[in-house]
């Protein structure tokens, strides 16, 4: 399948400045299109691809890197057979996306002012060569559509449409046109599967398809091929039921919804990938048809402007989007946390420039918020293009530009402030505070527990069976730095998990059961709960997070298993880098990193935090070097990793449950960024019930975190059926807070102390109901 980073980063900014407008037919045809527009949309492209000539240090040095790559592969391209040697012709071939990405980097840089082959004659006349090699053999409008079809319907037009604008006026006409004849003929309905009429595209491939008809119209002249683009993006010919801007109500499916979810393939959480693909063909759409008639209007644009806060923000820390929001694209080689977020900063730096007011304001904060916490990952820098495959898809030159644009009118940058959101249509949810963040990895009758499909992902068994990634300023990196390829991933942080062999990965696996969901209480506090079973149905256990300023205080209970397998809940898993040796302490001693670490109150890892054993289990700690390579998790035919190998060393704690557990279960506090002293000191507050039918936390000022599996009562209240609760004290009263885990119930009755309230919940999704009950 064809990377989609492609499509995001395009090196140059590319598909994500280009443009998709989303008004409809009746608010286009307000003025009519013509030749002025068409060239005005090919030239915003053409400059999304090349960029805008700002001169600085930092896009001398991207172009010096990016020429590299760009050389390279002229170099070695043949005009005689196959470009490249080991990309070979043939139908249906898995490399022709990757041809047509290299020779979009070798058109690019030809047409980049200052660029290694910028204006070269001859690079023009091979580019030129090459086009007609790949009609001729490889894409045309006679072109069986064989395996992916994404590689016929976006991948490879994307590709074709960077290069064509960047040469289109050193082109005979007549050969534009023939060359945009396979794009027509794969493209013409971007409503529409091609393959398959029957099939409506929804969701990012919705928004795909329609920014490559506005180009290829603007490239050949067809105004109604344009204008069946734009009304795609509103599905005006399925009255508005696809629109990409329409926001769900439900738990799953395609799209934005109206609690900030974004999902694709119907159960996949994608913030962090497919919604900024989207949100890329978005910005790129106010940018380029700004002055034409296909223009948005002023309210369409802050309706797009809104999407950055609402979904993707909450899920950017130092600059990269969080693991449990990127689906299987965390197998990326080239598509880290870090290079997706510099993908985000790039799509809001270009919202912006169209923005006005306390929006644009709001919007210049959050990329020089991005862009200055991206201590680990230069968004500026581009030091290693040739980890990108097929082709150097990053920032580039346009992104650089822009964005120091941006920053030269002095931003104020967004503060981090305490948040904890719940998102209940896509089973995740995020933490955070001054010094650290925290999210999860679920499933549930929902949403899939991973996805792993076109090579992908391939040690993503456990990453929806309840993950805690916790996220840290001293080590942005953490998740970028070769941890997928060289974790444990039997052993995943928040985990319940077996030994032996996971068995096979499925496509898109549905979690066991409807309950995974939480309560929000305040920017500072909120639990949540998982009633976990394996995929393979042996194991299961109640979960439970209660989050707080200090850290996350964690209980499981029911722990059985039936698989003669031993069972493990992991503490923790940190990569501490290639040779990282920090100290290990248990009740404020130094202790060996490797051994059983007996009845200990709590521990200490040096850099990392601190971890409170509430139950006095002992915990087995291991320190040990893992190596593997990116190939190992990703294979696909434009994706795949290197063979390189990595090693990186990490720290893992464990509670062992033994073989073929019973009703067992854990308690501990995770503290991250905890100094050693605040992890012996901090008063986290107390354990009220740790059992299969209810888990209750009371924090230090009174109020009480529950979450119940079944109907129950701790500590003066009781449920009527399961339940995520915060109780507080406060104005003279009791406030409660109560969402619904399973999102079945109709409503649930709570009775706190002799007062008795029924809460609807029919219809909520998950989302957090606040009901004032009086003394």
């Amino acid at each position: 399948m064809i990377n989609r980073r492609t499509v995001l980063r395009g090196g140059a900014a590319a598909a994500v400045l280009t443009g998709i407008s989303v008004q409809t037919a009746a608010v286009a045809a307000a003025a009519a299109p013509g030749p002025d527009d068409f060239a005005k949309i090919v030239a915003g492209y053409r400059q999304l691809q090349v960029g805008i000539d700002r001169p600085s240090p930092e896009r001398t040095a991207a172009l010096r890197n990016l020429g590299r790559v760009a050389k390279s592969y002229n170099d070695t391209m043949s005009l005689d057979g196959p470009l490249w040697t080991d990309l070979p012709f043939g139908p249906g071939s898995d490399y022709t996306t990757s041809m047509y990405g290299r020779l979009r980097a070798i058109a690019v840089d030809w047409g980049t002012t200052g660029a290694q082959l910028g204006g070269d004659p001859a690079v023009l006349q091979r580019v030129k060569q090459a086009l007609e090699l790949l009609y001729a053999n490889q894409y045309n409008e006679n072109t069986a559509e064989l395996g992916n079809w994404y590689t016929y319907e976006i991948g490879i037009p994307y590709y074709l449409l960077h290069t064509l604008v960047t040469v289109a006026d050193q082109l005979d006409p007549a050969d534009l046109q023939r060359f945009v004849r396979p794009i027509k003929r794969f493209v013409g309905d971007p409503n529409r599967r091609a393959n398959n009429p029957g099939t409506v595209e929804t969701g990012a491939n919705r928004a795909d398809k329609a920014l490559i008809s506005i180009v290829a119209g603007a490239l050949t002249g067809d105004a109604a091929w344009i204008q069946k683009g734009i009304d795609a993006i509103t599905d005006v010919e399925g009255g508005g039921k696809d629109s990409v801007l329409a926001k769900l109500d439900k738990a799953a499916g395609d799209g934005f919804h109206t609690d900030g979810s974004f999902l694709q393939h119907g159960t996949i959480p994608y913030p962090g990938h497919y919604g900024i693909v989207l949100l890329t063909a978005l910005a790129g759409a106010i940018h380029v048809t700004e002055g034409t008639s296909f223009a948005f209007p002023a309210e369409r644009k802050d309706q797009v402007h809104a999407l950055v806060p609402d979904t993707f923000a909450p899920f950017v820390v130092g600059g990269a989007l969080m693991e449990p929001v990127r689906g299987r694209m965390l197998s990326r080689q080239g598509e880290t946390g870090h290079d997706i977020g510099h993908q985000l900063t790039v799509a809001t730096t270009v919202l912006a420039r169209t923005a006005t007011g306390d929006r644009k304001a709001e919007l210049s904060g959050l990329v020089a918020k991005w862009i200055g916490e991206g201590t680990y990952a230069s968004y500026f820098e581009i030091p290693d293009p040739e980890r990108f495959a097929p082709g150097p898809d990053l920032v580039a030159t346009p992104g650089i530009e822009l964005a120091q644009e941006l920053l030269a009118a002095k931003p104020r940058r967004t503060p981090t402030v305490a948040t904890h959101r719940v998102f209940g249509q896509q089973d995740r949810m995020v933490h955070t505070t001054q010094d650290w963040s925290s999210s999860l990895g679920l499933g549930s009758t929902r949403i899939s527990r991973y996805e792993s499909i076109n090579g992908m992902n391939l040690h993503g068994w456990y990453t929806g069976d309840g993950v805690l990634y916790t996220f840290l300023a001293n080590a942005r990196g953490h998740y970028s730095n070769a941890y997928w390829p060289t974790v444990d991933p039997l052993l995943l942080p928040g985990t319940t998990t077996k030994t032996g062999d996971p068995g096979p990965l499925a496509a898109t696996p549905m979690g066991a059961t409807p309950h995974s969901g939480g309560v929000r209480h305040d920017d500072r506090h909120g639990a949540y709960a998982l009633d976990f079973v394996s995929a393979d149905g042996t194991l299961s256990a109640k979960k439970s997070w209660f989050f707080t300023p200090h850290g996350i205080v964690c209980l499981g209970a029911g722990i059985t298993d039936a698989s003669g397998e031993r069972v493990r809940t992991t503490i923790e898993n940190r990569n501490l880098g290639e040779d990282g040796n920090p100290t290990l302490r248990a009740d404020g001693f130094p202790v060996a990193a490797t051994g059983t670490l007996r009845r200990k109150r709590w521990l200490h890892l040096d850099g990392v935090g601190g971890y409170r054993v509430l139950d006095h289990a002992d915990v087995v700690a291991v320190r040990e070097d893992r190596t593997g390579a990116w190939r190992d998790v990703d294979t696909g035919a434009n994706t795949k990793g290197t063979t390189v190998p990595y090693t990186r060393r990490y720290q893992k704690l464990l509670i062992d449950h033994g073989v073929r557990p019973t009703n067992e279960s854990y308690a501990y506090a995770v503290l991250p960024a905890a100094s050693v002293v605040d992890t012996a000191i901090v008063q986290l507050g107390l354990i009220r019930a740790n059992t299969p039918a209810v888990q209750a936390f009371r924090l230090p000022d009174g109020t009480l975190l529950a979450n119940f599996f079944a109907a129950g009562s701790v500590d003066g209240v009781s449920v009527s059926g399961p339940a995520s609760i915060a109780l507080s004290y406060e104005h003279g009263g009791r406030r409660l807070d109560i969402a619904d885990p399973t999102q079945l119930q109709d409503s649930v009755r709570v009775s706190v102390r002799g007062h008795t309230v029924s809460v609807p919940l029919a219809g909520t999704c998950g989302a957090t109901q606040t009901v004032l009950l009086g003394r």
